[in-house]
């Protein structure tokens, strides 16, 4: 089966990997975001699925913007692709592209359809506290992640689980699924999604990683660990990025009752960090970021600023 491969970040790296190592499967093109720098001042880097390619010396094209660009569309016919695999690509394709490979395109979705369609699923799925999450492999339409779906699969979310350690576990279950999804394409029966039980995935913006106290500490816990590790607050006028952390619930034998305000350090666990009164509940701090400075545990983090019971972050 001669595949065009759609995708740029290391989410889609199983999946590539998983039709290379394949012999039922050609991959005959890479398509990929174009190359960026990763942070200020950086060289530009290629996107890992980019790297990948260049490793197995297959052609890959990285086009602007797939849908005005003229000669990429004149380069997928000349192809004969099979089919077109979309995974984390970054752009919509538009029906001049879906049109062209004889057995459609695929994509691969982190999670189970209709829910969460769009740029960051599994992000919100954590943040919204989900037990569940999922792939769900899908026939490819003009719209958002709106197409017939073929199969699924499902991963549990547990209560210490962040984003990248879901995604990694979801890109892995993806692989699996697009294997088998692509060797039963033709016995495969599409299944129309129902519009109505349909939820979105927004892109993440600066302010989602902004830290409220006055939350319940579950919510907070939830939306630290869904955009792990970039979720911060203030503190002594500094910013201080929030990696780590357990909801006092559940190590409620080891804390003395305690009351304080939103923010405010209520008890220093000891060989394990700072304890946060939040608007409903206490959050320990397993890992923190100073400004300028590596991760370091919370307890480091004690010890090193010399923290006093009664500071507050925000």
């Amino acid at each position: 089966m001669k595949v065009v491969f759609f995708g740029t970040p290391q989410f889609a790296i199983p999946c590539l990997q998983a039709l290379l190592q394949d012999q039922n499967f050609q991959v005959v093109t890479v398509v990929t975001q174009p190359d960026k720098r990763r942070a200020r001042g950086t060289a530009i880097i290629p996107s890992p699925v980019k790297q990948l390619a260049q490793e197995h010396h297959i052609p890959i094209w990285q086009p602007q913007r797939c849908k005005t660009d003229s000669e990429f569309a004149q380069y997928l016919q000349t192809t004969k692709a099979d089919v077109f695999v979309v995974v984390a690509y970054g752009q919509i394709l538009p029906n001049s592209l879906l049109t062209i490979p004889k057995l459609g395109c695929i994509n691969v979705h982190g999670s189970i359809l209709p829910q969460y369609r769009g740029a960051a699923p599994i992000q919100w799925s954590i943040y919204n506290g989900d037990e569940q999450t999922g792939i769900t492999t899908m026939l490819m339409d003009e719209g958002m992640d709106t197409g017939a779906m073929l199969l699924k699969s499902y991963l549990s979310i547990g209560i210490l689980d962040n984003a990248q350690q879901i995604g990694q576990g979801l890109a892995q279950q993806g692989a699996d699924l697009l294997k088998q999804t692509l060797l039963e394409l033709g016995t495969i029966t599409p299944i129309a999604q129902d519009a109505t039980l349909a939820t979105y995935a927004p892109l993440i913006k600066k302010t989602d990683y902004l830290l409220d106290w006055h939350k319940s500490a579950l919510q907070l816990h939830n939306q630290i660990r869904a955009f792990y590790p970039d979720c911060f607050t203030s503190f002594r006028e500094n910013l201080l990025k929030i990696v780590t952390t357990v909801p006092a619930e559940y190590i409620q034998d080891l804390l003395e009752p305690t009351q304080g305000s939103a923010g405010e350090i209520v008890y220093l666990l000891k060989n394990q960090g700072p304890i946060i009164q939040t608007g409903d509940g206490l959050l320990l701090l397993k890992q923190v970021q100073i400004a300028g400075k590596k991760i370091q545990s919370g307890w480091d983090f004690v010890n090193g600023m010399r923290i006093s019971i009664g500071e507050k972050l925000g």
